[in-house]
């Protein structure tokens, strides 16, 4: 048997392995320099980005769940010149290529960011994050449209020529309709899921666990919902998928690639396990190995009904 070829291509970008972390759960990657070797990932998605930044939502933000955790943070970040300033010269150094993940809450917003972004060498691609209000249409989030959904794909498709990654909203009726609009739209890629939306409740003062009262679940409750989401769309649309949601280990991994995903994004696991990412890659080449499949290619999109 040769050499494994764990490689992947992602909207033009060709990534050591199949392995991302998630936006959001990884900061800006500086802050895991020392807990990990950042040149083994396949790709680092940074922490979502706006225009001018943002102080998210009031605490409490985070609350643990029984199979993963609530969130709203409300997308905090420190905005774009800051992060060119004061992210950009670290990411730089990495033999790993970078996405930013973008929102905004007006398609013009979108297509600034994208525009001052696409100046930016060391960003390999965008993600577009569509969860977010669109504060024109009375607050309905972008990716629960279709016509929504592409008018931002296409705004910031104009803006750069860098390959473009849209994230998926669960909380729809038929995801791959949303899919198949972004593809149509100038999507080099789609990543899905984002969290879904839940609450908790904190039965003495009968209050929200949550400031924000909603927030996103991730973690293991998530990964059914997100397998076959992932597994619909593969079969719909021509772009690589990127399988996110629950993703703890190797096999959570390989169930995704088997269900049509060309890659993964690690979220919630980081903040368990640190190293989850690169102990994921590890068993992914374990599991080649052991059934004498030479590329991970092999094994993408392989499920039988």
């Amino acid at each position: 048997m040769g050499k494994l070829d764990l490689t992947v291509d992602i909207g033009g970008i060709k990534l050591k392995n199949p392995v991302m972390t998630a936006s959001g759960t990884f900061g800006y990657a500086e802050e895991f320099k020392n807990l990990i070797d950042l040149n083994k990932l396949g790709a680092i998605i940074a922490k979502g980005l706006s225009l001018e930044p943002s102080y998210g939502n009031p605490p409490p933000r985070i609350v643990e769940t029984p199979c993963g955790m609530l969130n709203a943070i409300g997308l905090e970040n420190i905005g774009f010149e800051a992060f060119v300033k004061k992210k950009i010269p670290f990411l730089k150094t990495l033999d790993t290529p970078v996405f930013t993940n973008i929102y905004g809450q007006r398609v013009d917003e979108y297509a600034k960011l994208a525009s001052r972004i696409d100046t930016v060498e060391e960003i390999a691609g965008i993600e577009i994050n569509i969860s977010c209000p669109n504060v024109k249409a009375g607050g309905i989030a972008f990716g629960v449209n279709p016509d929504l959904a592409f008018n931002v794909v296409q705004s910031v498709r104009k803006e750069t020529s860098k390959p473009l990654m849209v994230k998926l909203s669960p909380n729809v009726t038929d995801v791959t309709v949303i899919a198949e609009a972004v593809e149509q739209a100038g999507a080099d890629s789609v990543s899905l899921i984002n969290t879904i939306t839940g609450m908790a409740i904190d039965i003495d003062s009968r209050r929200s666990r949550l400031a924000n009262i909603t927030g996103g679940l991730s973690g293991p409750a998530i990964k059914p919902v997100a397998l076959r989401m992932v597994w619909q769309v593969a079969q719909k649309i021509k772009i690589p998928v990127i399988g996110i949601g629950g993703i703890m280990t190797a096999e959570d991994a390989i169930e995704f690639l088997i269900a049509g995903a060309s890659a993964v994004q690690v979220g919630t696991a980081n903040f368990v396990n640190p190293a989850s990412s690169i102990e994921i890659i590890g068993g992914i080449e374990t599991f080649l190995l052991k059934k004498g499949v030479e590329s991970i290619k092999d094994i993408i999109g392989t499920f039988v009904c």
